[in-house]
């Protein structure tokens, strides 16, 4: 519902200061994108966001911009601004992307010995929301999981990175007929990574990441072509 992600946009309100007021805009709005309020093709209203959040249109406008360079908006000439809605050549994209981030940040963990509570925690996040068939919160503590995983690199530069790949996975997520069948299964790929890695076993959880990126492709190309 558009009341839920205005809501939404309000309770974060408080938390923006006034520097770089459309770097703020623009995360606020990649994290409703992230947890799924945000569906492809949703116009972004200049009026209601700008009230929500208590900003002006040139800064929303320069936020907008932002989102556009990261492929997560479009403007369409005369009728606004659009969350973007992906294709097949996207995904293959994504994918390729993703197993650079999180292979390499699963290689920096067995050097670090990083902190695994985020990624832990993000494990039984999905497992809470799969107990009262939450599946939309199911699919937003996956999201939480990868971020989790990529932030063993220890940089904010690819937390960045990954945060704008997991907003662009999240739009493709929200096209799924039957978000059950497609999140439930990849609880169980994330519970074994953890442990994995708990364990210390980086080359084995480096063979099932592959595996585990390798299937979810495979499945939303297959059913984007449904």
């Amino acid at each position: 519902m558009v009341d839920d992600w205005i809501s939404a946009l309000e309770s974060e309100r408080a938390s923006m200061g006034r520097a770089s007021a459309s770097e703020k805009v623009a995360d606020a709005l990649r994290t409703r994108i992230i947890e799924g309020d945000l569906r492809p093709r949703t116009r972004l209203s200049e009026e209601r966001i700008g009230a929500a959040l208590g900003v002006s249109r040139n800064t929303l406008r320069e936020a907008f911009h932002l989102l556009g360079h990261e492929r997560l908006v479009v403007r369409e000439f005369n009728r606004g601004v659009f969350v973007r809605a992906l294709d097949h050549d996207d995904v293959r994209d994504l994918y390729r992307f993703r197993r650079i981030l999180e292979v390499s940040s699963i290689r920096q963990a067995a050097l670090d010995g990083s902190d695994l509570t985020r990624l832990h925690a993000a494990v039984d996040e999905g497992g809470a929301a799969a107990a009262v068939e939450d599946w939309r919160g199911l699919g937003s503590a996956n999201m939480h999981f990868h971020e989790a995983l990529a932030a063993l690199a220890g940089s904010r530069r690819v937390d960045e990175a990954m945060r704008q790949v997991l907003a662009e996975m999240r739009l493709v997520f929200s096209t799924m007929s039957d978000p059950r069948t497609f999140h439930e299964p990849y609880l169980e790929g994330n519970r074994q990574l953890a442990a994995l890695l708990s364990a210390g076993n980086h080359d084995e959880a480096e063979r099932a990441l592959l595996t585990y990126l390798d299937r979810a492709e495979a499945q939303l190309l297959a059913a984007m072509s449904a």
